[in-house]
Order: structure tokens, then C-alpha cells, then sequence
């Protein structure tokens, strides 16, 4: 057995989070910017129930040993290719003196590469789990940082950590760390019914020069709307018109997805958009109206997985026993 007591092990929950519209900030002046921290995004979404578990263990290795990070998300077996949380990993080998042998396990309840915010959610439970652990005396703030910064490097998220750490549904009024977020209200009796058609990669998307222009005009205009009457039910609306401004459905020969919100918006809902940045969509509607969102998608089976969610406004850090 060896000497049980460096051992430890850690898990953390962090909310999935839906985007709804956004601005993309990587210039300042037509000057790209260059320190991670101030790149990110201007924007809109909101944390549901649905979360990424993070489970790590670590064990103190002997003085000459090289420290090694195992990482798996879903147990498929991705180490080094798992990019922004080994990126944390190797950030963190710097804060301590001795050898480590870390793994880090990464279980989502919504689907990876599909809009979620998967990346942000396992960022932000491997740099809280390793903070805990390893007794790096980190602050939350610190911490949120390391999180934002191995995403924007990585091309994994631009404003999905700070979304996540402002709780339930809140609008990023400016870009990069520290984040800054006002949240919305919303009802409790209200469901997110989302229906996926799977990943498409979001980093060939933000290359995309033209779309990534007309992001950024239709993202500045999202927010001015929504700032003019700040409620959820305008909140998806805006959103919804981000869509339709960016021409996304096209440039991405979402033909499906198009189909579906145009189905969906027939109904008798609060309204439906699609997650950004992918091939999903969600519709808030109150409890009681679930059965025709339901009979919309089911013409779509089997090529969508559906979930019914709620906006989650609890905390966005647990440690869990």
C-alpha cells in the first residue's frame, strides 16, 4: 500500500452554461491584444442545472521523479490533449516544489463540443479542485483567472468562465478578467428544453474572418438591446435576433438548426435560440407548455438529444464530500 496519507483526492461541480449572444474582444484600436487576461467577450447567458464533475487525485511523488497529469473527460483517456486543463496542470507544477502525479477526471452531464460550456466548467473545477487539494492558498479571484486565461489560450471559450462565476442569468457588460457581470431575475416555473445535434469546432468558427466581423457588430447591438429592458423574456429575443443578424445558420449550413427555431418560435413559448456556438438550441418555456416543445423536437429524432433543464442561480463552486 505504501504511505496512504499522500493520497488525497477532490470533487468539484460547476454549473454547464449556455451562451446566448456575443461580442468577441481580442482587439483594442484594431490592435490585437496580447495579455489573455484582458481578451474575452462582451455578452449574455446563463448557468442550468445540468453540471461537470471534476474529480482529481494526487500523490506526492520522490524529490527526482517528474510530476505527470493524467487527464480523462467522459473516461476517455485525453492527457495532453485535453489543452486547457493541462494547461492549468502545468501552471500549477510552478506554484509547488516537490514532484506531482495527478489525475484529473472530468464527467459532464451535457454533451462536450456542443455549445455547454464543458471546457469552462472542467477549468474552473480543476484549478478550485487543485487549488484545495494541493493547498495552493489561492484566492477565488485567482483562481477565476488561471481558469479565463487557459480557455482564451487555448481557443476553448472567450467568456464562459466569467458567465459561470456570475451565477444564473447574467450579461458581461465588458470583456476579460476580472469579470463584469450584472445578473437578471428569472421566474422559477420556468424550463430550458435544449436539443442537440451534435459538436462542430468552435475554434474554425472564430477564425472564420467574416463571421467573426459580423459577431462582433451583431454582439454590440444584442447588448444595447438587452441593456434597454433587462428581463429574460428579451433576453432570448435578443438573441435570437444575434442569430438571424450573424447569418451563422448559413455561413455553417445549419439548415436543421434553422428549421427547428423556425418550428419552435410557432409556439406558444417564451422563446427559442441557439447556443453559442453550436449545433443546439434551447427554448425557455413555463412549466405546463414542455408537451409541444417536446412534439417539435421528436420530429427531429434520432438525429437530437434532448434535455430539460432549469436556470441554475445557486453557487458555482462545490466541493462535493
Amino acid at each position: 500500500m505504501g504511505m496512504v496519507s499522500n493520497t488525497n483526492k477532490i470533487i468539484v461541480e460547476v454549473p454547464h452554461r449556455i451562451s446566448g449572444f456575443f461580442e468577441i474582444v481580442d482587439k483594442e484600436n484594431g490592435i490585437p491584444i496580447k495579455n489573455p487576461e484582458k481578451i474575452g467577450s462582451r455578452g449574455a447567458g446563463f448557468n442550468v442545472s445540468g453540471v461537470g464533475e471534476t474529480v482529481i487525485s494526487s500523490k506526492k511523488l520522490e524529490k527526482e521523479e517528474e510530476s505527470q497529469c493524467s487527464i480523462y473527460i467522459n473516461e476517455e483517456k485525453l492527457d495532453n490533449k485535453a489543452e486547457t486543463t493541462y494547461f492549468i496542470f502545468n501552471y500549477i507544477r510552478k506554484l509547488i516544489d516537490y514532484p506531482i502525479n495527478v489525475k484529473i477526471e472530468h464527467f459532464f452531464d451535457l454533451p462536450v463540443g456542443c455549445g455547454y460550456g464543458a471546457s469552462g466548467s472542467g477549468a474552473l473545477g480543476t484549478i478550485f479542485g487543485l487549488n484545495e487539494l494541493l493547498n495552493l492558498n489561492l484566492t477565488n479571484l485567482e483562481s477565476g483567472r488561471i481558469a479565463h486565461i487557459a480557455e482564451v489560450v487555448n481557443k476553448t471559450g472567450l467568456g464562459t468562465v466569467c458567465g459561470q462565476l456570475g451565477r444564473g442569468l447574467c450579461v458581461l457588460k465588458e470583456p476579460g478578467y476580472p469579470c463584469n457581470h450584472e445578473r437578471l431575475k428569472s421566474p422559477n416555473n420556468l424550463y430550458v428544453i435544449c436539443g442537440s445535434f451534435g459538436p462542430i469546432q468552435t475554434k474554425s468558427i472564430l477564425s472564420d474572418t467574416n463571421l467573426s466581423s459580423n459577431i462582433k457588430q451583431a454582439g454590440k447591438l444584442a447588448l444595447r438591446e438587452l441593456l434597454s429592458e433587462l428581463n429574460y423574456r428579451n433576453f432570448v429575443k435578443v438573441s435570437f435576433q444575434f442569430v438571424e443578424d450573424t447569418q451563422i445558420m448559413n455561413v455553417l449550413n445549419l439548415e436543421k438548426v434553422s428549421d427547428l427555431l423556425n418550428d419552435l418560435w410557432k409556439l406558444d413559448i417564451i422563446g427559442a435560440s441557439m447556443n453559442q456556438l453550436d449545433r443546439s438550441v434551447y427554448v425557455f418555456c413555463k412549466k405546463g407548455k414542455e408537451k409541444e416543445v417536446f412534439e417539435i423536437y421528436n420530429t427531429y429524432k434520432p438525429d437530437i438529444k434532448t434535455f430539460t433543464l432549469t436556470i441554475n442561480d445557486q453557487k458555482t463552486i462545490n466541493f462535493k464530500e
